[in-house]
């Protein structure tokens, strides 16, 4: 029996997700002879465009099918297809109900085709690699001195003492209290750093801000003083380029802070700033409601103004040739992470990209956009994000709700569908250097959310919630198989600090807390430091396609396939054993880890997994 249509299926379509511009794609539907068709069509519509209706052409007969195909070319665009036919019985359309499959109905969705700039290239030195992301203040205190701190910041003496929460606590409140990382003290810990197999490090924002999280950009041409200096910054990134690792930074450009030198509501940088001039060559920057008091800011937050994006004087500011962009790329720097990039506007995006691309043809630039980057809809309109002439790529937010979700008890036929799902949206070039993170600085810690369904339902509570023995044990080995999954899976696998070292935490601030210097959980350290070898010996991850094998309740498995290469990775996030059939082709396979199959079977431990290699 075979599906109408199924469009990750070769027979139904030419090409397995997006296609570029100018590309053949072919497309065939198969209806039963008990049908009794007299035309098929497909029905195209572009996004913002009328549907299109193209005869389909009748071909051959297949086991009682007969077959409909129409090959043609697309320009770059979103499309959204399904299709219809009229027979004896009536008129009929052929609409996706189970993710890929076609079902014949009169209701139902339409598939998704991303049509992509055919020249759509990303940088390669990111692909095969591995990102850490560091939140500055809370890595590692150099101890070397640093001058002209800014007042009015409270300095804990306890490097371990878990981060404030309380916002009226005097000096030592929610986000100013600082713990002292800095600069010096990432790239003294840049050996550690390699040893994980790290090739990018993603910091934080880094410029001077007046709270923790520097999310609230000050000066964009400075370093924060707590941090260090701009020599600060240049060493790290010639120290790191040496282990092969480059350095980029967070861009925080939809929003300065109040207290800062373009808005200065507090005076701190003298009588200027659009707060307190209208004639300030920042107050275009700013809209005001009613000036000065009522101006719009990011969220309703009012210590974070929002800025005027399309004012030619902040995009030249941000992007021209000696703007913030380029600035620091020529002091070392190899990309940027953009902050919130689905609330910037397209013109300063392509504008940021050619800054990018001038300055480094291999500078990365990286967005964060939390759904499907492909169809997000924001500024009222479908964005472009991943066609080829904006975003190098994502972070990858649905790839790990899937992954937390299914080892958190998810079933793991949904989880295929779902990794299945972006990768058929996404373009192949963005797809290698997904930003694959688990954890990040704004969600609960990765060993907390695999440890525990609770979720208490205030700061003070969190505060005072740890798991216990037991949990934090279940929770170390769910972490492992979560790590496995994260690991291999098409794009890079981004590790936040200190989820290496099994440091816990549930939302802000408590997943800010600093690294646990001695005091870290090594099991869990040499296991990534692990998986930074498979990584690297292993070519097939860093663009091998990516076949689905297995989807059961509690098992799943899928192949990494490159040029005669294939990686094969199974994961049973059951209490207890299970068997599943693999190829019989893997019985003679390379264990990396887990157990050899027999005769097509394979066992898989408790919250376990294997992965095996073969080489044609």
């Amino acid at each position: 029996m075979y599906y109408p249509y199924n469009s990750r299926d070769p027979l139904y379509k030419s090409k397995f997700g997006a296609v570029a511009s100018g590309e053949s794609l072919m497309l065939r539907l198969l209806l039963h002879a008990d049908a009794r068709v007299h035309e098929a069509f497909l029905n195209l519509r572009k996004d913002g465009e009328d549907t299109i209706y193209i005869k389909m052409t009748p071909t051959e007969w297949k086991d009682g099918y007969r077959v409909y195909e129409i090959e043609r070319s697309f320009e770059e665009g979103l499309y959204f297809y399904r299709f219809s036919y009229t027979s004896d019985h009536g008129d009929f359309y052929v609409t996706a109900f189970e993710h890929n499959i076609g079902h014949i109905s009169s209701e139902g969705n339409w598939w998704q085709l991303t049509c992509y700039e055919k020249n759509y290239k990303t940088p390669d030195w990111i692909k095969g690699g591995i990102i850490y992301q560091i939140f500055p203040d809370r890595f590692k205190n150099s101890g070397k001195k640093k001058s002209n701190v800014p007042e009015g910041r409270y300095l804990t003496a306890n490097w371990y003492k878990q981060p404030e929460y309380r916002q009226q606590n005097g000096l030592c409140s929610l986000n100013n209290d600082y713990y002292g990382g800095d600069l010096e003290g990432i790239r003294e810990k840049l050996p550690y750093i390699s040893e994980l197999g790290v090739s990018c490090i993603y910091l934080n924002p880094i410029f001077e801000a007046h709270s923790n999280h520097r999310y609230n950009t000050a000066d964009y041409l400075k370093i924060d003083p707590l941090l260090g200096t701009e020599e600060d910054l240049k060493a790290l990134c010639e120290d790191a380029k040496k282990l092969g690792i480059y350095v980029i930074l967070d861009g925080v450009f939809s929003h300065t802070g109040d207290d800062s030198v373009y808005f200065n509501k507090y005076g701190r940088y003298g009588n200027g700033g659009a707060y307190n001039d209208k004639n300030s060559p920042y107050f275009g920057w700013f809209k005001f409601r009613s000036w000065p008091n009522q101006y719009h800011s990011w969220w309703g937050i009012s210590t974070l103004p929002e800025t005027v994006e399309e004012n030619e004087d902040f995009d030249r500011f941000i992007t021209g040739e000696d703007g913030v962009i380029r600035y620091w790329m020529k002091r070392g720097v190899k990309g940027w992470r953009l902050d919130v990039a689905d609330e910037l506007p397209d013109s300063i995006l392509d504008h940021i990209r050619e800054a990018i691309k001038t300055e480094d043809p291999e500078g990365f630039l990286l967005g964060e956009v939390w759904e499907d980057a492909t169809n997000k809809i924001s500024y009222g309109s479908r964005r472009r994000y991943l066609r080829g002439r904006q975003l190098d790529s994502v972070m990858n937010y649905p790839f790990a709700d899937a992954i937390i979700g299914y080892v958190n008890g998810g079933d793991g036929k949904d989880f295929i569908d779902r990794i299945a799902d972006i990768l058929e949206d996404y373009p192949i070039a963005a797809t290698n250097v997904l930003m694959n993170h688990l954890g990040t600085h704004d969600t609960p810690r990765l060993i907390t959310r695999l440890g525990t369904d609770e979720y208490p339902s205030s700061r003070a509570k969190q505060s005072a919630s740890f798991l216990s023995e037991e949990q934090y044990a279940k929770a170390v080995k769910k972490q492992k198989l979560a790590a496995v999954i994260q690991y291999t899976l098409p794009g890079v696998p981004s590790l936040y600090y200190g989820d290496e070292a099994g440091l816990e935490g549930f939302g802000d601030p408590f997943c800010r807390a600093a690294y646990p210097w001695g005091k870290e959980n090594n099991e869990l350290i040499e296991f990534y430091k692990w998986l930074g070898r498979v990584r690297r010996q292993n070519d097939v991850l860093k663009d091998g396609v990516f076949y689905p094998l297995l989807g059961g309740l509690g098992s799943m498995a899928f192949m990494r396939v490159k040029e005669g290469e294939k990686l094969l990775v199974a994961t049973n996030r059951w209490k207890e054993t299970d068997w599943i059939t693999v190829p019989f082709e893997f019985d003679g396979a390379e264990v990396i880890c887990g157990n050899r199959p027999r005769g097509g079977y394979l066992e898989l431990p408790p919250i376990g997994c294997a992965i095996l290699k073969i080489k044609e």
